[in-house]
């Protein structure tokens, strides 16, 4: 594969589910993927995001909140939803190759123990899956 695959990752407010995969596909492998987020209505990203990726020794840099209508036009290989809301949103999303939807509790609206640690968590465990499976051509 001599070009990178282009992932975007996409939740409602573009604050924490998304930018934590971003980073964290960015920190597993970025030698066969290029990883972008944004959101349908994006606020900021929450500071708990940078601190559970910190916490890690994952790369916050450039992590920002972006609104899909950035990315209009863009072609993507694969469109990744973090939550029902941005599935339902981003069905139509031109220059999308395989749509993907993952649904993760927003750990910003969580009321659990560790939220941020949690989601981060089980984004992880995904992305490490997605990566190994898609890197099997």
């Amino acid at each position: 594969m001599t070009s990178k695959a282009r992932v975007l990752f996409v939740c409602t407010a573009n604050a924490a589910r998304s930018q934590l995969a971003q980073a964290l596909l960015r920190h597993t492998d970025s030698e066969h993927f290029e990883a972008f987020s944004a959101g349908t209505t994006p606020t900021q990203v929450d500071p708990r995001t940078f601190e559970a990726l910190s916490h890690i020794g994952v790369s916050t840099e450039g992590l920002r909140s972006k609104s899909i209508d950035e990315f209009r036009g863009e072609h993507f290989d694969y469109v990744i939803t973090l939550c029902d809301k941005a599935a339902a949103e981003c069905l139509s999303l031109p220059g999308a190759g395989e749509a993907l939807a993952w649904s993760f509790e927003d750990p910003v609206t969580s009321t659990k123990p560790d939220a941020f640690r949690h989601t981060l968590h089980e984004i992880h465990e995904r992305i490490k899956m997605f990566v190994l499976v898609k890197n099997k051509h």
